[in-house]
């Protein structure tokens, strides 16, 4: 004689089974962003920094990495985001300030690199300018990028020719 109460435990576990192979479908969508961590990735000082980061820049998602010390947002990505690289020394390149945070910019076709200027460890930016406007970018990682202190300025032009003359 067959007990219906005895089909219940298969039809719990086979539920289960189903809804745990449809959620590993699902997180298969959205795989981590492949980044090669910065050099000094391990470095503490990234940690304040990468847990403030923004949950979107501009309409661009924040999405997971696969390395430490980096994000992404966007899918596909429009911005990556790497603590721990060199930091830069005294350079010609252009350097802009962004609510309150000096950052480097090279213009490259298509990907542009910004780097945070006088912080250590550096944060650099990648992205593309056709895809997300850099201002965008800059202005929602200003708070995050605040997280690790800032030891020098970038200095202009007009800076140098202010110096008062070593004669």
């Amino acid at each position: 004689m067959h007990h219906p109460r005895s089909s219940l435990p298969v039809r719990v576990s086979g539920i289960l089974l189903t809804a745990s192979l449809a959620g590993a479908v699902l997180s298969a969508c959205a795989p981590a962003v492949d980044v090669t961590a910065a050099g000094d990735a391990a470095n503490p000082a990234c940690a304040p920094m990468m847990v403030a980061l923004p949950d979107a820049i501009g309409d661009a998602a924040l999405r997971k990495t696969n390395s430490q010390a980096t994000a992404a947002w966007g899918d596909p990505s429009q911005v990556i985001l790497r603590c721990g690289v060199n930091v830069p020394g005294p350079t010609t390149d252009r350097c802009v300030s962004v609510n309150g945070i000096d950052w480097v910019i090279k213009e490259g076709d298509p990907v542009w690199t910004l780097t945070t200027f006088g912080r250590e460890p550096a944060t650099e930016i990648l992205m593309d300018p056709e895809k997300i406007s850099s201002a965008t970018v800059l202005a929602d990682l200003s708070a995050s990028a605040a997280k690790i202190p800032a030891s020098r300025n970038c200095v202009g032009q007009e800076d140098l020719q202010n110096l008062p003359s070593s004669k």
